[in-house]
């Protein structure tokens, strides 16, 4: 067994993700991903409330994480936005953790480099995504 390690990056999200913050955010998470595999934590821990402009935004951070062969996980995120992730059914695309540190370090997996493809070795998908 070997431990892939990475660079993870953890970007504060801004309180409100509307309008001009939403956009600022963006380009400043889009800025993480154009070196190789973009590992990304967003610290939720300021939003309270999530829009369908703040869905639609997280979902872009996604889209182009997955682009660069990376991912986008949440950290600290408030119960009231907990729901709405919930309710519009992404908690099955993001993982969330309690801490940006649970979130950085669930990056790192021991990979077993007997899997059947070169490329998913150490790639660990979410219980939800697995069953499919």
């Amino acid at each position: 067994m070997a431990v892939r390690s990475c660079e993870v990056t953890v970007s504060q999200s801004p309180a409100n993700l509307n309008g001009v913050a939403a956009r600022h955010f963006f380009h400043e998470v889009d800025s993480f991903m154009t070196s190789g595999r973009a590992f990304i934590v967003l610290d939720f821990s300021q939003v309270r409330q999530l829009d369908r402009n703040a869905i639609y935004l997280l979902l872009c951070c996604l889209e182009e994480a997955i682009k660069c062969d990376g991912n986008v996980k949440l950290a600290a995120v408030s119960p009231q936005a907990r729901i709405v992730l919930d309710a519009k059914g992404l908690n099955r695309l993001f993982e969330s953790f309690e801490t940006n540190a649970d979130a950085v370090s669930s990056f790192s997996r021991r990979s077993h480099y007997g899997a059947s493809s070169p490329d998913l070795a150490g790639e660990q998908l979410p219980v939800s995504a697995s069953a499919a």
